[in-house]
């Protein structure tokens, strides 16, 4: 009779640890959707955009106030505004898309 009590109580503990890790992964595995779901990476490719937006102006300051010679200028705006344009493209695409 011991035996069976220790049995269901060991039962039980290894249940309550089971049901508490399946719970803590649903709650993850929600997370994780949310965070993949077609409106969250349209406003992190808008994020995106932004943040390179926001670098390119920050390079055109600094060769307007000659902080930055025109080559490396032309050289790396080159880069950010067709880095922009890519993910702009991106962007109004996903939101023409049926799925979006």
């Amino acid at each position: 009779m011991e035996l069976r009590n220790q049995c269901r109580i060991i039962r039980t503990t290894e249940l309550a640890a089971a049901k508490e890790k399946l719970n803590e992964l649903e709650r993850q595995k929600e997370e994780l959707l949310r965070s993949c779901s077609p409106a969250s990476l349209l406003q992190m490719l808008q994020e995106a955009m932004n943040k390179t937006e926001e670098e390119s102006e920050a390079l055109h300051r600094q060769f307007l106030d000659k902080e930055i010679d025109l080559g490396s200028f032309v050289q790396k705006y080159k880069k950010l505004r067709a880095t922009y344009h890519k993910r702009a493209l991106i962007h109004l695409a996903a939101k023409a898309s049926p799925t979006a």
